[in-house]
């Protein structure tokens, strides 16, 4: 019974308290326990009252002298002096009113609805009085913040909401604390289990459709298997003989969640591996990019995203080693210098068929690429993108590589046309890939060199220009001998500076009749296409390429974003003519309201109360 008992006051206190007193506070912060204070003058007191009982020196010379006084006397004995006898009454009285008081606070208790709720389960009314005791005692405990003597080792330690209840009463302190837990003293909670919920998991959802990794339906065996092994990377000591592909999903999910360390990077080092990919570099050091090149000597293709730490001395062992890399991805290493640069296009460009360089605009520059006809004459892709340092100058040494297949530049400096133009006309026949990412300046002329001189483009983009026209598009488009394009991203090519945006007398950029010759230029072959931002597409060029008869078997996403002419009956029209469509985004396009989606699309960017992303669950 009295097991049961401290096990049901050993239950949180949830009541409500008030305020305490200055006093109160001020004993606190100063570590001083009241309850000590009270316990010392209680002391006090039973050593006096003892005094009281013995006899004194006189009474202990004459033997025929009458006995002390009872304690339950009130009257005090007339051999003791007056102070005593007022302290003893003093003591009576304040022992009195001390147990009335707590009597009431035992009678308050048991009325209350709490003490009611927890006594029914008791068998008598012993049962009753002993729980009202415990709780009387559990409110009496010290506050945080006062210190206490531990019921076990006697060690005084500070009170904290943690602090735990010895199984005799009283307060343990943390070690004593720790130790009552490992022997099973008392039951642990059940950590709560995060159910996740539906918001929890639409924007679950939502994360990986922007990411590009969502698919519908059921998770594959190898992604439960790839998450797993993420939330336990600590336990691994080795992906053994897994496919790249399976390695490369590997650390794309470790980077997403920042797990990629110096620890964690030796999973990814196998001697016998031909290429390291890097997503997040950030916690890496140089001695972690050195350790690479040592243990994996036959590295072919290096990527590192984020390669903070990638510094000239890493350069230059890795110019020193037996490693010839035939693909190199560099991003955000702006601690590189320019001669080594130069020095590690000199020592091994000659392997070099593919160069990438993101967010290294520091050192990179004209320079840099004068080099590349020189010592590297096997390359084939050129990526300079967010570069600051590159001027028209370098454009003009890139052309200079007859080898080159796919080229893409991202640059922060103006470029002339002209420079565009001549680029195209001296390596444009054997370009695969061409991209012109924020280009303003660029105008018509250099589209008619790109209808004049590419034959073999699978990849267009070209961004952010307010100079061509939608009639330099259809001349583009219109008889080009070019085979059918794959992918095509004319983001915001529109009048991006104008009083009024809606109005364009002028067609500034790329409009409806451009739409319409892309689509039947490339609709048959074109996989991925982005006309986001592009606003003077009206709604019936929208209907004429996506009219019932037409088909496009192979686009697979689409990307019509702030396109205001969009409709709930376009977006159905794209749906019918694009059986193979996966994605569809459609932020911005205010019209679109209530559309029915087929199962297994993805419809991202509906204006609505419903949310970013609707999966469609009809067959049709």
């Amino acid at each position: 019974m009295l097991i049961n008992i401290f096990l049901r006051s050993r239950r949180p206190n949830r009541r409500i308290m008030g305020p305490q007193s200055a006093l109160t506070d001020f004993l606190a912060t100063h570590n001083i326990s009241a309850a000590q204070i009270r316990a010392d003058a209680d002391a006090r007191r039973r050593a006096a009252q003892s005094n009281q009982d013995e006899p004194g020196e006189e009474q202990s010379d004459h033997a025929s002298a009458p006995p002390p006084a009872p304690e339950v006397t009130v009257a005090p004995s007339p051999a003791l002096p007056t102070r005593t006898r007022g302290r003893a009454a003093t003591e009576l009285t304040s022992r009195e009113e001390k147990r009335k008081k707590e009597q009431k606070v035992i009678e308050k208790i048991k009325a209350s609805k709490k003490f009611q709720k927890r006594k029914r389960n008791l068998d008598d009314s012993d049962d009753e009085d002993d729980l009202a005791l415990a709780i009387f005692q559990e409110r009496s405990a010290p506050l945080p913040g006062q210190m206490e003597n531990c019921a076990v080792c006697g060690k005084r330690f500070t009170v904290t909401t943690y602090s735990r209840s010895a199984p005799d009463g009283g307060l343990l302190c943390t070690p004593c604390g720790k130790e009552l837990d490992q022997e099973g003293g008392a039951p642990k909670k059940k950590a709560k289990r995060a159910s996740g919920g539906p918001v929890g998991k639409r924007r679950q959802m939502q994360s990986t459709i922007l990411d590009g990794t969502y698919r519908p339906g059921a998770k594959s065996l190898m992604t439960l298997c790839i998450e797993t092994l993420a939330k336990n990377i600590d336990l691994a000591e080795d992906l053994g003989d897994l496919p790249p592909l399976v390695i490369d999903k590997i650390a794309r999910k470790l980077s997403k969640h920042r797990l990629l360390n110096p620890t964690t990077l030796h999973l990814f080092l196998q001697p016998s591996a031909e290429e390291v990919y890097i997503y997040d570099g950030a916690k890496l050091v140089a001695t972690d990019y050195i350790k690479i090149f040592q243990m994996v000597p036959s590295l072919k293709r290096l990527k590192i995203r984020n390669g903070i730490h990638f510094k000239d001395e890493v350069m230059e062992y890795l110019a020193s080693r037996n490693i010839d890399l035939e693909e190199l991805y560099l991003h955000g290493s702006n601690l590189l210098s320019q001669d080594r640069w130069k020095l590690y296009l000199e020592e091994k460009g000659k392997s070099l068929r593919s160069l990438r360089v993101y967010w290294t605009d520091k050192h990179f520059g004209d320079e840099v690429l004068s080099v590349l006809e020189a010592f590297c004459p096997s390359l084939e892709r050129l990526k300079v993108s967010h570069n600051q340092q590159v001027t028209g100058n370098g454009i003009k040494e890139i052309a200079k590589l007859k080898s080159l297949r796919h080229l893409s530049l991202d640059l922060r400096n103006e470029v002339h046309s002209d420079v565009y133009v001549s680029l195209l006309s001296e390596i444009g026949a054997g370009l695969e890939t061409f991209s012109l990412s924020r280009v303003p300046d660029a105008d018509n002329t250099v589209l008619d060199a790109i209808h004049n001189n590419c034959r073999s483009l699978r990849k267009l983009r070209i961004t952010e220009s307010d100079a061509m026209t939608d009639e330099g598009f259809v001349r583009l488009f219109k008889n080009w001998a070019n085979r059918g394009l794959a992918f095509v991203d004319l983001e915001k090519c529109r009048q991006l500076e104008a009083s009024h945006p809606r109005e364009n007398p002028d067609n500034v950029g790329f409009c409806s009749n451009a739409f319409r010759t892309l689509m039947a230029h490339s609709g048959r072959t074109i996989r991925h296409l982005n006309v986001h931002g592009c606003r003077h597409i009206s709604e019936s060029a929208f209907e004429d390429v996506f009219a019932p008869g037409k088909t496009y078997p192979e686009l697979f996403k689409l990307e019509i974003s702030f396109c205001e002419e969009v409709t709930d009956f376009v977006v159905g029209s794209i749906f019918r003519s694009c059986p193979n469509l996966r994605e569809l985004n459609v932020f911005g396009c205010m019209k679109v309201r209530d559309v029915r989606v087929p199962r297994g699309k993805i419809l991202v960017g509906v204006p609505t109360a419903v949310g970013m992303v609707i999966e469609g669950d009809d067959d049709d």
